[in-house]
């Protein structure tokens, strides 16, 4: 597959977005006095997938172990910086202020990081003519063109691998354990921004209890046939409101 691109600066992929970061990231954004969401999704895991899984293998090495009820189950978190409207960094030229420092993602856009999402333009956010008939090469025969956007999808990729140990500690200190079922839609947890700059200041200075850590999760979901699923196999489950958790699910959007 062939596609081409060029940024028109229209600024549309900058409006009502949930904008992934790696814990750096959320803590430079913190600190520029914008919010900082923490969306989690569970995936029920009674066993160790076959070697040759390729994606069983990606999930597992961007998630972390946990128990909800009696069922083994793994924790994938995402910081995300939530904004209605533009975002704050749009500046009225539709240019972004902080362009040299934006975030991993925004460098990396319209291409995707995880390598099991294929590439489609009519899931993007920019208009038509940004995919025009002589474009600038983005993906030839299915592959990235750009050395440098490689190298970041790379390092996007490296650094969702090493924050799971972090993202493990933040949910204990933050005493977060509500996930939403993974492909179903996301727990948005949105702890102050005062209490979450510091709880991300006291990763790996706050010694947590070997007994507490990865118990007690519980899955949300708003799908009846889910949550008896779930029963069923000795999962902790309820639905949002009995939760009183943010829940969005994929099918409303």
């Amino acid at each position: 597959m062939d596609i081409g691109f060029d940024c028109t600066q229209c600024g549309k992929c900058c409006h009502d977005l949930k904008l992934p970061l790696s814990v750096a990231e959320a803590v430079s954004w913190l600190e520029r006095g914008h919010e900082v969401q923490i969306l989690c999704e569970a995936i029920p895991w009674p066993s160790e997938p076959r070697s040759n899984d390729s994606q069983a293998a990606y999930k597992r090495s961007r998630s972390f172990e946990v128990l909800s009820g009696t069922m083994p189950s793994r924790v994938v978190v995402t910081l995300v910086a939530s904004f209605n409207g533009a975002c704050p960094h749009l500046g009225k030229d539709k240019r972004c202020g902080i362009y040299e420092s934006r975030p991993r993602v925004c460098r990396i856009y319209p291409a995707e990081i995880n390598p099991f999402v294929t590439m489609m333009p009519a899931a993007k956010a920019c208009p038509p003519e940004a995919w025009g008939t002589d474009p600038s090469p983005l993906l030839r025969h299915g592959s990235i063109v750009d050395a440098g956007i490689k190298s970041l999808i790379a390092e996007s990729r490296d650094a969702s691998e090493r924050d799971v140990a972090a993202k493990e500690r933040l949910c204990e200190i933050l005493h977060i354990r509500d996930a939403s079922l993974a492909n179903e839609g996301f727990v948005i947890h949105s702890p102050g921004k005062d209490e979450l700059k510091f709880a991300l200041s006291t990763l790996g200075r706050i010694d947590m209890p070997e007994e507490s850590q990865g118990a007690g999760w519980r899955f949300i979901s708003n799908r009846e046939a889910t949550l008896s699923a779930l029963a069923d196999i000795g999962a902790l489950a309820t639905d949002p409101a009995q939760a009183a958790v943010a829940y969005r699910d994929f099918a409303a959007v």
